[in-house]
């Protein structure tokens, strides 16, 4: 009966120690994401850039074409769709999404053109073939196209499956919270 009790206790125990060790884990990693993100740290687990830390930073210049940058999509039905369709993540952005990091490349006044492929002022944006469907089957929208508004960004990346402005077209740039810099990625 002895053995009994003492082998339920043992158990107890090594559950318990269990526990503290992983709670201690979580909350020693919760606490270095809050740290990180304080300091402008973001994980990215989506394909659409290199996975891995990154960094938003301030720029001390104006934004340009060709820059990578942190952005927060507008919370518009659109961006609500795509977040219950999954292309968006939860994050702290309006509407509960995480911010895009997409590469700019047409600015104000660039005259974008989307048939199977994304033209920016008649050239054509390499690897930009725009998706019929997504990975579950479902029609996608395209951006119609056509010049972009003052005070907004078109963005790209050239991840073929990659949510951007092909499909949602230019967003403004009071959403950019900075240039987006890696700091230890993996691209697989």
């Amino acid at each position: 009966m002895k053995m009994r009790h003492r082998h339920k206790v043992i158990r107890r125990m090594k559950r318990l120690v269990w526990f503290y060790r992983s709670s201690s884990v979580s909350l020693f990693t919760l606490g270095l994401i809050v740290l990180l993100a304080g300091q402008g740290f973001r994980i990215n687990l989506t394909p659409s850039e290199p996975l891995g830390l990154w960094r938003i930073v301030r720029p001390d210049r104006p934004i340009l074409v060709g820059d990578m940058v942190f952005i927060c999509p507008p919370d518009t039905a659109a961006m609500r769709e795509a977040r219950a369709r999954g292309y968006l993540r939860f994050g702290l952005c309006a509407g509960w999404v995480a911010p895009l990091i997409k590469t700019v490349v047409a600015a104000s006044g660039q005259v974008i053109e989307i048939h199977d492929d994304v033209r920016i002022n008649g050239r054509l944006l390499p690897y930009s073939r725009v998706a019929r469907t997504d990975g579950q089957g479902r029609e996608m929208e395209w951006y119609d196209g056509g010049v972009v508004p003052p005070g907004t960004v078109f963005l790209y990346s050239e991840f073929p499956a990659s949510f951007d402005s092909r499909y949602f077209g230019p967003l403004p740039m009071d959403g950019i919270l900075g240039l987006a810099r890696e700091v230890w990625t993996y691209a697989p």
